[in-house]
């Protein structure tokens, strides 16, 4: 009996390494369920930086995970498997994968579910997702930012910019952000963010010391990497932490080792997507104690900057990588 099929956007073969490889909308097998998992019908996924990367064949899923790319979904359950209890079909459901998002189904351990709050629909839960699950675990478990210490965010436009700001302002910490225009930094204002710089325009480290009168930042959180990573040791206090989750400007860099010594600094790399099964359980448990309440009430919002048909998946694509957005790029898929 052959398997079921679903529509998905696939990374048309064969991959060239760093080559902007063309995406098709393919009919390939539906996800067949395994143990612990339940299969969801995608109606929104998100669109990522590391989608770019993927199609370039520069940043491909770990093993075992699907080969569609998509990091995120919004949909309802349709089906789980024998030993699964606590989720039936018709839930609307939300969360984070390694691949597989902009497939028109998705087979998800169950641990990873979250229900989307009843005010989000499925464009605002997909928009929600990766970003806020990047904030929270970056910032609160890798950094243990607490209230009453300071944050620089790069890209403060950015998905995680935006989500990032508004976790920080929750919690009680004033955050400095980057971004490339005054009309980005205007509106990482409104959401919370104490100061804003241009790095188009500034010196970010020169003027981060000027408005922090020369005391600098608890923590960075870090997606440029090499070339910006010696200003950042120059620009944390004692006991300050740099959170690598990106390398945007590059992947090789020398720095001086004396002030990891002096400030008792800590460099932490971080990435979600390789994580194990059980600390994605772990971390989707997390996300339900601390950010879905703020999703309930509205403390906390996904901010949406273009929504897309899947079948525009280009479209969105070319859109991410001109860098004009602020906030998430959406995928719907069409009935």
């Amino acid at each position: 009996m052959n398997p079921p099929l679903m529509q998905a956007v696939i990374v048309r073969e064969p991959v060239q390494k760093g080559e902007w490889n063309a995406l098709d909308c393919a009919t390939i097998p539906r996800p067949a369920l395994q143990p612990g998992e339940v299969l969801v019908q995608v109606e929104a996924c998100s669109v990522n930086r590391a989608d770019l990367l993927q199609r370039r064949g520069l940043y491909p899923p770990p093993p075992g995970a699907s080969t569609v790319p998509g990091l995120d979904f919004a949909g309802f359950v349709v089906e789980k498997a024998p030993d699964v209890e606590g989720w039936y079909a018709g839930d609307r459901v939300f969360g984070i994968v390694a691949g597989g998002g902009y497939g028109r189904y998705v087979a998800v351990p169950a641990g990873h579910l979250l229900s989307i709050p009843e005010n989000l629909s499925f464009i605002e839960a997909a928009a929600s997702a990766e970003v806020f699950f990047t904030a929270l675990h970056n910032l609160f478990r890798e950094a243990a930012i607490t209230a009453g210490e300071r944050l620089l965010l790069h890209g403060g436009g950015s998905g995680v910019g935006t989500a990032a700001i508004q976790l920080a302002r929750e919690a009680g910490v004033q955050t400095i952000i980057t971004a490339s225009s005054s009309q980005k930094i205007q509106r990482c204002l409104e959401l919370g963010a104490s100061h804003g710089i241009n790095y188009k325009e500034e010196d970010f480290a020169s003027r981060l010391l000027e408005i922090t009168q020369g005391s600098g930042v608890d923590v960075v959180l870090d997606c440029i990497g090499a070339p910006y990573l010696a200003r950042h040791l120059e620009i944390l206090n004692t006991r300050g932490r740099l959170v690598l989750i990106g390398l945007m400007g590059g992947a090789r860099a020398e720095i001086p080792l004396a002030p990891l010594l002096t400030k008792r600094l800590r460099i932490i790399g971080s990435v979600l997507r390789s994580q194990s099964q059980e600390e994605k359980t772990a971390l989707a448990r997390d996300f339900q104690e601390h950010v879905i309440p703020l999703l309930q009430r509205g403390a906390v919002r996904p901010v949406i900057d273009r929504v897309y048909p899947i079948s525009d998946v280009e479209k969105a694509h070319g859109y991410l990588q001109e860098g004009r957005h602020f906030g998430k790029i959406v995928l719907i898929q069409q009935t």
